[in-house]
């Protein structure tokens, strides 16, 4: 990339993260240009749809939530940390407003920009649910599937009742547990 690309390159993302902290994900992206002092042709020819920008500015991050994953599966009680990549994966669904929903979309739709790294980040929770399953400290009628849809829960209650998020993670994570009879 030419140096004065690679700064339009960088001011895109600088401002996208900026508007997409303050308005969420679904902000326009002609204000993101804008903002930049670009035009909007040039954040389409890098970004050619909201996805990618946001596959993009999401990437090292997503890869942390693995590394993490990977981390706790060799450092961690199984229960433990899969409740502790639980809380990671619900704040980073939370990152931006909208987001929960986007990642959820995407990891369903296999043409999607975000799939790979929804279902790589699906991947990781899936190698400590059912270490934690073997484990026999996690109840064995939960899918991975099962699991995205409840931190999607979670983080959806963060974004749109945050007073009441703490509480509910904490349910989510005490319904991982084994009932006992």
């Amino acid at each position: 990339m030419r140096a004065d690309a690679r700064r339009n390159y960088e001011r895109l993302l600088s401002e996208a993260k900026k508007a997409f902290h303050q308005h969420g994900i679904h902000t326009s992206l002609d204000d993101i240009a804008k903002q930049a002092g670009l035009g909007n042709a040039t954040l389409y020819r890098h970004f050619p749809t909201r996805e990618s920008l946001l596959e993009t500015m999401l990437r090292d991050s997503i890869s942390e939530l693995g590394g993490t994953a990977q981390e706790l599966l060799t450092t961690e009680p199984a229960g433990a940390a899969l409740a502790s990549w639980v809380r990671a994966a619900v704040a980073h669904a939370t990152t931006y407003r909208g987001l929960v929903t986007m990642l959820m979309d995407s990891l369903k739709d296999e043409t999607s920009e975000l799939n790979n790294a929804c279902t790589s980040m699906q991947s990781s929770g899936r190698q400590l649910l059912e270490r934690a399953q073997r484990a026999g400290e996690v109840r064995n009628d939960i899918t991975a599937s099962e699991l995205f849809a409840l931190i999607a829960a979670a983080a959806w209650t963060r974004e749109h009742a945050p007073e009441e998020a703490d509480q509910v993670l904490t349910v989510l994570i005490d319904g991982l547990w084994p009932t006992r009879s």
